[in-house]
């Protein structure tokens, strides 16, 4: 800048000053003693307490009978005359090596379908948040399988499964993958792999949705300049992309955990509901309904609540999904 004589020439102030005078322009968020903090968090709980009731009165409700049932020898044919016996029915189920059976089919349907969904998901995610021509029509075709009903789903998959005249087995004869037509619902050995197809063809586009937006909200500078460093796409995914989300991925993965060990119509509609085939959900409902034992069912469904609250507070501990990393 070229200086007038005679004239004063304004001085700079240092980087560290304007940092400092920038700071104190902006205001600063209230401490959580403060009264403002205070009038917001009141504010906070009387905007949540007519969800917090519905909540209470639609789901509290419902738990805490199931869990008195629990506590008794309640009949479907006479459940007036329900008498207290404790914690029988609970040392039944345990004793019991069908409720067994059902927990480890259904933490393995859990645990395949939950790693394959995320990994086709991300995968999917990948290709989607891609620009291309036609973008916006594939992001609206791979959520059909996701919209269709489950119990809809479940009955199609059942009839392509099917041993005589199901699609899968006409397929797989034709490419010499089998030799002889399957029974993959009738057979506990096969269904658990039909179950576990038709979940992921169902819900991977749910992944692949939330995987979306966890990638869409990444700057667009850290790959430019990840591109001029000359790095390969593998190295930016693995030292860029997935640490950047890995709070909303682990997000999806509980999500997607909860909502499988919880399974209940894809076992129910694809499978012969036999021992073998058992989910927990299938389980307890079985015993409820085809049994008329309320109290032994209500059992279940109470270990099948209490497991499901036990894998959400150690995973949660494990993975330390916190607030900020899920935003």
């Amino acid at each position: 800048m070229v200086s007038v004589p005679g004239s004063a020439t304004p001085r700079r102030e240092p980087a560290s000053t304007e940092s400092q005078h920038l700071r104190e322009a902006v205001p600063s968020p209230p401490s959580r003693g403060s009264a403002l903090s205070r009038q917001r968090a009141r504010s906070a709980w009387l905007f949540l307490l007519p969800t917090l009731a519905v909540l209470a009165l639609v789901a509290g409700w419902p738990l805490l009978r199931t869990f008195w049932l629990s506590l008794t020898d309640a009949n479907i044919a006479e459940l007036e005359a329900a008498r207290f016996v404790g914690l029988d029915n609970f040392a039944m189920v345990l004793e019991d090596p069908i409720w067994w059976r059902s927990v480890w089919n259904t933490f393995s349907f859990a645990g395949i379908s939950v790693a394959l969904e995320t990994v086709l998901g991300m995968m999917i995610a990948l290709v989607l948040h891609q620009r291309f021509r036609g973008r916006g029509v594939m992001r609206a075709a791979i959520l059909v399988p996701w919209a269709i009903p489950t119990v809809v789903s479940a009955k199609m998959w059942g009839w392509m499964f099917h041993d005589q005249f199901g699609v899968i087995n006409e397929v797989l004869l034709h490419l010499g993958v089998i030799e002889e037509r399957l029974a993959w619902a009738a057979d506990a050995e096969l269904s658990m792999a039909a179950i576990i197809a038709v979940d992921v063809w169902k819900t991977t586009p749910f992944m692949a949705l939330l995987l979306l937006a966890a990638l869409q909200m990444l700057p667009e500078d850290i790959y430019e300049a990840a591109k001029l460093d000359g790095a390969h796409p593998v190295r930016v995914f693995f030292q860029v992309t997935l640490p950047l989300i890995r709070g909303p991925l682990l997000v999806a993965v509980i999500f997607r955990v909860l909502d499988a060990l919880r399974v209940f119509d894809l076992f129910y509609i694809l499978t012969s509901s036999s021992e073998e085939s058992l989910s927990m959900a299938v389980y307890a409902r079985q015993q409820m309904f085809e049994f008329g034992d309320l109290g032994l069912g209500a059992a279940a469904a109470s270990l099948l609540f209490a497991l499901i609250a036990l894998f959400t507070v150690v995973y949660l501990a494990l993975g330390r999904v916190t607030v900020e990393e899920a935003a």
